[in-house]
């Protein structure tokens, strides 16, 4: 694909490595004395180096090159650099976020930096949007009620403005299939995260998860899970993230979906 990607000109770079420093992503390196992309999957176009080099030896250019891999940058951060890089890396990609899109994040055009548009964050409220509803109550579902992107707990980002203020939904990645009220049960007016503890990679969901919820303006979460066992891992999940968020006050609870889409049992987590 092509987009934008940072370019180093040898000749001028004096091996300083405040590039080094200033890149969260973790892309760049010193290499014999002079600075390197470590993996172009690793830099995500944004330029943060840039302003940091005395000599102006990097820049900014457009070409074909491996698409920008969050997932990937993440997990070379963290064994990089540990924790505390990871959180510098999500305090940079919300500051990118704002760089790309200003406060309204739900325009058509991609990212500045040119990485993954599936990463973008959207937040457009319906207009006229209806209160969260009830976790009980007949109905049908006769729109999507979704009004956020990335919803993936791998992609989204703490802090994002569709998580403030409103309640947040943990959905199994099966329920939303299993059960076609899930939109309008669940995820009107709320935030929502996405995610399977049997086939994602969950390593560091709790400590993600307990960020998001850090957040004094959330003042509920639920989990809504299929009735497998397998799923019960999700809850697992939560429970900790609660208990990482610091928070006393904060309301969690249990939803079981059965294999036909029936709610089975609602529990609260945190009784």
């Amino acid at each position: 694909m092509k987009r934008k990607i940072i370019t180093i000109d040898e000749d001028l770079c004096n091996g300083c490595g405040k590039c080094v420093s200033a890149c969260a992503e973790g892309a760049l390196q010193i290499v014999d004395g002079k600075a390197r992309l470590v993996k172009e999957q690793f830099c995500d176009g944004f330029g943060d180096c840039l302003g940091d080099c005395p000599t102006g030896a990097l820049k900014i250019e457009e070409r074909d090159s491996e698409a920008y891999d969050e997932r990937a940058t993440l997990e070379h951060v963290r064994k990089t650099g540990g924790e505390s890089a990871v959180k510098k890396m999500q305090s940079a990609a919300v500051q990118h976020e704002q760089k790309a899109h200003g406060p309204m994040a739900g325009h058509a055009h991609g990212p500045a930096g040119g990485g993954c548009p599936g990463t973008r964050a959207r937040f457009a409220p319906k207009a006229g949007a209806r209160p969260a509803a009830a976790t009980g109550g007949g109905g049908q579902a006769i729109r999507s009620e979704l009004e956020q992107w990335p919803v993936q707990l791998h992609l989204v980002r703490p802090g994002a403005e569709f998580f403030q203020n409103r309640e947040l939904v943990v959905l199994s990645t099966c329920s939303p299939v299993a059960s076609a009220d899930v939109h309008w049960r669940f995820i009107r007016g709320r935030g929502v995260v996405v995610a399977c503890p049997k086939l994602d990679d969950t390593e560091g969901y709790a400590e993600k998860l307990g960020e998001i919820l850090s957040d004094t303006t959330i003042p509920k979460v639920m989990v809504v899970r299929m009735e497998v066992p397998c799923c019960g891992g999700l809850t697992q999940i939560l429970r900790e993230a609660v208990g990482r968020s610091g928070r006393t006050d904060l309301v969690a609870e249990e939803i079981v979906v059965g294999l036909g889409g029936d709610i089975l049992e609602t529990r609260p987590l945190n009784a």
